[in-house]
């Protein structure tokens, strides 16, 4: 329950403005999480979620803009935990998770970056991927399904 809860705030946090962590609990709420303040509170030290300056002027919650070791970690272990499979065609990866998942690794892979990568878009339980060239779709499925060995 805590990784699902893990990967819907991330998910959130991508999507929404969020300020306060009342409007967490509140968005939490709303899809289906009963959770405390005191929950959200360890959930956003556990996740080391920080308050950025936004487009807006307001802070919000996120990951940080850098690629460190806390946020590898914890997306390697949401990908490994969730990912049932990862295929390409061309220069298209298509990665097959747990129902309920998807939305939550693909925005823990969107914070890592990779490289080649266009752009992502996740459903309930796919996740579809656009790669530059054919050669990036291959190096991507290569290192995700060296992630999916690590179960």
């Amino acid at each position: 329950m805590k990784t699902r809860r893990h990967a819907k705030i991330l998910e959130l946090i991508q999507e929404h403005t969020i300020d306060t962590q009342e409007e967490l609990l509140r968005l939490l709420r709303n899809t289906g999480f009963d959770v405390t303040q005191a929950t959200v509170s360890r959930d956003i030290k556990e996740l080391r979620l920080v308050k950025t300056l936004g487009r807006d002027g307001r802070y919000q919650y996120s990951t940080g803009k850098t690629e460190n070791l806390d946020i590898s970690a914890k997306f390697f272990t949401l990908f490994s935990d969730s990912v049932l499979s990862v295929d390409f065609a061309g220069n298209m990866v298509v990665v097959k998770c747990m129902n309920g998942m998807a939305q939550g690794v693909c925005a823990a892979m969107d914070a890592m970056h990779w490289e080649g990568v266009v752009g992502t878009l996740a459903g309930d339980d796919t996740i579809f991927i656009i790669a530059r060239t054919e050669n990036n779709a291959i190096g991507l499925v290569t290192e995700l399904k060296k992630l999916q060995l690590n179960k």
